[in-house]
């Protein structure tokens, strides 16, 4: 594996080609692997979004992932989670199995714990729940130095598909970007090496491709 290549984590659960795509058509140089040894070698990682928090982090733990993603956001590597993929960033969060048989016990469900908070459902009577389409990002204080955001403009237009969001518990100190449906939460943080989006920039056109060209940058250094 060559300096500046990128890992997107393959823990079985859905498509993962488009952030491949995405990434390569940057100018990254991106595969997909489930190998716990590839994603420690890596010098970038992508932690995409798809599926259950439970069932993810389930799978994380078993296969040896999760070590191996801990190790290398300690060792300083770049490393990007995209809607689920932050979510699991964070101490805990409620969203159980979608499949049956459970994996833990209690409400919560610990995430990797890179980063403190919580992540939790959405809940409206007036808003559509799953949140889907189009919405703006709004950058703070913090996301006006985020690497990852660098000639993205405020109230940036991007894609989102998502029931769970970070919830209130979360540092502000890390909060680059917010998003306002249901409640006001995180759609972007940020800490050293570590980036989150809760949108898809491989499905948010011009803004995502540049959210995408500045992790390149950042893995690139």
């Amino acid at each position: 594996m060559s300096a500046g290549d990128i890992v997107v984590v393959d823990y079985h659960k859905g498509n993962l080609q488009s952030v491949v795509r995405g990434i390569n058509a940057v100018g990254g140089s991106a595969t997909v692997t489930d190998d716990p040894r590839a994603i420690s070698e890596a010098s970038g990682v992508v932690l995409p979004g798809v599926g259950a928090f439970e069932d993810a982090m389930a799978f994380l733990r078993q296969s040896g992932q999760a070590d191996a993603i801990v190790d290398s956001i300690r060792r300083g590597v770049p490393f990007l989670g995209i809607c689920l993929g932050l979510h699991l960033l964070f101490e805990r969060g409620d969203e159980r199995s979608a499949t049956p048989g459970k994996s833990f016990e209690g409400k919560w469900v610990p995430g990797l714990g890179v980063l403190s908070g919580s992540v939790t459902r959405l809940e409206s009577t007036r808003l559509k729940v799953p949140h889907v389409g189009w919405d703006q990002a709004y950058l703070t204080q913090v996301g006006e130095r985020c690497p990852l955001l660098v000639d993205v403009p405020q109230g940036a237009n991007v894609y989102f598909t998502h029931s769970y969001a970070v919830s209130d518990d979360v540092d502000d100190g890390i909060v680059a970007a917010r998003t306002h449906y249901v409640r006001s939460f995180a759609s972007c943080v940020w800490r050293d090496n570590v980036y989150g989006v809760q949108f898809h920039p491989e499905k948010s056109s011009g803004t995502g491709g540049r959210i995408l060209s500045n992790f390149v940058r950042v893995v690139r250094g």
